[in-house]
């Protein structure tokens, strides 16, 4: 009874029987209103003959006589007919049925004017004084050299009709319109079941479909293939659901490629936190219990050290915080305009010294008739001294590091070069992973948290900027990215 189905099934005999009642109900309804309106019809003229027969009223006196004789007649050309006399106010004056059977001495009046008149189309029902009901009759005026004397009214069906077309009712015709009804709604749901059996056949294979893929944890395929056209609803929900499970796959795929990662990355994070904090520790234990016994010179180099490493923590803890604030999306870009020949003189002065005391020389070419471009200044500025400290880092001594901005269609190219040791190109696609070292990182894993080149990937993301990598081993690497020009400039 919970399948789709049954339910349908159970809707459409609630359906069926509903309609087949209201259509009964109506059929009856409006074949009574057919008949009545026949009769009315057919039997007009017998009132009408009646009065031309004889005078049924004379000098005010109801000729009752032959009212009787007149209605006997009548009866035999229509077994249903009861006759009536009524004066002018709608009283019955006189019958020829047994005085205890009529209920009712006033009949009124208006609907035999409207039937006289012609006013209202048949069928038109009168009071039935032998009921409560309301039935089909016949009138004519009565009237003599005086004028109006009264009407003479025949109801037609009356009480020998009801009970005739009862016993009917009740025998035959009751039974077979029951019947009849009883077959045609069993076939409309034999059919409709049989209809709804072959539209939900596709429903049922695509659950089952569904099903198979689920509890497999989307790792399998769907079966299911609907056709390259749109189709109906069935056929787009098949395709929904393929997309759907193609994309559940994936985002499952990029969890577990997460949780490889954030492993990877707790116990890197392990290990570089680690390594200069058991550092400290075992130059400020040593510095404790020799502090006595150490010569100034070696108490200032054990400070020195401790010192390092714990400018090495500030600097991973810095970046990790920096990068978390990123990731979060809590970062959004200050964009304006700024003239980046400017602030790439800037971050070339800021590294000048140390380059220099390395022995590296530091470039600037400014090949760009564009000054200003769009962009948040500070982490743009972020970008270029990562990169900067990257290439001093693995550029050794009387080697050249190279800040250069170029035109290009629409923006300004910045680029990065060095003539250091480079990265192989295996290594290139995961750089800018968190803690990713290649083989020459190693030799910098004192200077660097690992975290710099991720941090400028992400900031360039929030700038709808791609950075590009070319890199020879023992020859050096350039790192590339634009930004928009900024043409309203003064």
């Amino acid at each position: 009874m919970h399948s789709l189905l049954a339910r349908l099934s159970i809707a459409l005999v609630v359906i069926v029987v509903a309609m087949g009642s209201a259509f009964f109900v109506l059929d009856r309804i409006n074949t009574r209103n057919y008949y009545e309106e026949l009769t009315q019809r057919l039997n007009a003229p017998i009132a009408m003959y009646v009065t031309g027969q004889r005078n049924l009223i004379v000098d005010g006196t109801p000729d009752l006589d032959s009212l009787a004789e007149l209605a006997s007649h009548a009866m035999v050309i229509n077994p249903t007919a009861e006759i009536y006399l009524l004066d002018t106010s709608g009283k019955i004056l006189g019958h020829a049925l047994p005085d205890e059977s009529v209920r009712k001495r006033q009949v009124d009046l208006a609907p035999l004017r409207a039937l006289i008149d012609g006013s209202v189309q048949p069928p038109i029902r009168g009071d039935d004084p032998r009921s409560s009901l309301k039935k089909v009759f016949s009138a004519a005026e009565v009237r003599t050299d005086d004028g109006l004397q009264g009407y003479l009214y025949v109801v037609l069906g009356g009480q020998n009709y009801e009970a005739l077309a009862n016993d009917l009712g009740a025998s035959y015709i009751g039974t077979t319109s029951f019947y009849l009804a009883v077959v045609i709604v069993l076939f409309t749901v034999l059919v409709g079941f049989l209809v709804f059996s072959v539209l939900t056949k596709r429903l049922k294979r695509l659950s089952a479909d569904m099903r198979r893929v689920s509890a497999s944890g989307f790792e399998l395929q769907p079966e299911i293939v609907p056709p390259a056209h749109a189709g109906d609803e069935i056929d787009q929900l098949a395709r929904s659901f393929i997309g759907m499970s193609g994309q559940i796959n994936a985002q499952i795929e990029q969890l577990k490629e997460n949780d490889h990662l954030r492993r990877e990355l707790v116990s890197n994070i392990s290990h570089d936190l680690r390594t200069p904090l058991s550092a400290m520790q075992g130059y400020l234990e040593t510095l404790i219990i020799r502090d006595d016994s150490l010569p100034d010179e070696e108490r200032q180099r054990f400070l020195n050290i401790a010192r390092k490493h714990a400018a090495r923590l500030g600097v991973l803890i810095g970046d990790l915080f920096e990068l978390s604030k990123l990731d979060s999306a809590s970062v959004t870009p200050n964009v304006e305009a700024f003239s980046l020949p400017e602030l790439v003189q800037d971050v070339a002065q800021e590294f000048h010294l140390e380059a220099e005391s390395k022995g590296i020389e530091m470039a600037v070419e400014l090949n760009s008739c564009s000054s200003f471009t769009l962009g948040d200044i500070g982490l743009i500025q972020r970008v270029l001294e990562n990169l900067v400290r990257n290439a001093i880092h693995f550029t050794p001594d009387g080697g050249t590091v190279t800040l250069s901005i170029s035109d290009r269609q629409q923006a300004v190219a910045v680029a990065v070069s060095d003539t250091g040791s480079g990265i192989h190109d295996k290594d290139i696609p995961r750089i800018f992973d968190r803690f990713y070292r290649t083989v020459q990182g190693e030799e910098a894993r004192s200077e660097s948290s690992g975290l710099g080149l991720a941090i400028v990937k992400r900031i360039l993301d929030l700038h709808e900027s791609r950075i590009t990598v070319e890199s020879k081993v023992d020859t050096g690497t350039r790192f590339e990215f634009e930004l928009p020009v900024y043409r309203d400039a003064a």
